[in-house]
C-alpha cells in the first residue's frame, strides 16, 4: 500500500447540521472525501439526512461525495444519490435484494459503487462480488450511531479482505468507518484499510483540517514501508 493514495472522509454526522455547508469547507484542502451518512430509522434505529440535503450540499462543495446509505430498499434509492453527483454510493449487503445490479446501475449513473458490511456479517460470503465493486465498506462498529467506540476484533474481516484482494489482483477501496480517531487510524491501516472515516475526531476538534491532516500522517506512519 502506498502511503500517499490514503483517503480520509470525515462524516458529516458528527458536523454542525444548521451550517453543513461551512462544515464541508472547513475540510476542503484537507480531506479527500465528504462522508455523508444517509439512516432511515429502519435499516437503522437513527433517522438523517436524505436526498434534497445531498442534491444541495453537493452544489456547495467541491469536495467528493462518499454516500453511505444505511437504509432499508438501496436499490430503490442508491440510483438517485449516483445522479445527484455523488463521487461513490455504498450500501449494505445486509438490505439490498440485488448487490451486483444495484453496482451496475450506479456505476451507469455516473458514481463508484460501494458495498458495505456491518458488525455482525461475516465477509467472507460477498468477497466473490468484489470485482463488480470499487469500494468495500467494513464498519468497525455497529452501524447506526456516531460517537461509537472502536471494536478492534472487527478489523479481522479487514485483514481477510486485503488478503483476499492481494490473491486476485484486484483493485477496490477498502474503507472502514467507526470509531476511527488519532488512536485507532494506525491498527485500521495496518490491518489493511486505505480509506478512513472519521466524524466525531474531526468536528469535534478546533481545527478540522488538521485534524485531517494529522490522521492521515498517523495512518501513513502505520503503513510506511510495510507494504
Amino acid at each position: 500500500m502506498v502511503a500517499s493514495s490514503l483517503i480520509v472522509a470525515p462524516s458529516i454526522l458528527a458536523a454542525d447540521f444548521a451550517h453543513l455547508a461551512d462544515e464541508a469547507h472547513a475540510v476542503e484542502g484537507a480531506a479527500d472525501w465528504l462522508h455523508v451518512d444517509v439512516m432511515d430509522n429502519h435499516f437503522v434505529p437513527n433517522l438523517t439526512i436524505g436526498l434534497p440535503v445531498v442534491e444541495s450540499l453537493c452544489k456547495a462543495t467541491t469536495l467528493p461525495f462518499d454516500c453511505h446509505l444505511m437504509i432499508e430498499e438501496p436499490d430503490r434509492w442508491a440510483v438517485g444519490y449516483a445522479e445527484a453527483g455523488s463521487y461513490n454510493v455504498t450500501f449494505h449487503v445486509e438490505a439490498a435484494a440485488d448487490p451486483v445490479g444495484l453496482a451496475k446501475n450506479l456505476r451507469a449513473a455516473g458514481s463508484r459503487a460501494g458495498l458495505a458490511i456491518d458488525r455482525d456479517t461475516p465477509v467472507e460470503p460477498y468477497l466473490e462480488l468484489l470485482p463488480y465493486f470499487d469500494t468495500l465498506l467494513i464498519m468497525t462498529i455497529k452501524a447506526g450511531f456516531g460517537g461509537q467506540k472502536f471494536m478492534p476484533e472487527l478489523l479481522d474481516k479487514v485483514r481477510t479482505a486485503r488478503r483476499h484482494l492481494a490473491s486476485g489482483h484486484l483493485e477496490l477501496r477498502l474503507e472502514v468507518d467507526g470509531g476511527i480517531a488519532d488512536d485507532t487510524i494506525a491498527a485500521a491501516a495496518e490491518a489493511g484499510a486505505d480509506a478512513f472515516v472519521a466524524g466525531t475526531a474531526v468536528y469535534g476538534a478546533s481545527d478540522p483540517a488538521e485534524a485531517v491532516r494529522r490522521l492521515r500522517r498517523r495512518a501513513a506512519e502505520a503503513v510506511s514501508g510495510d507494504r
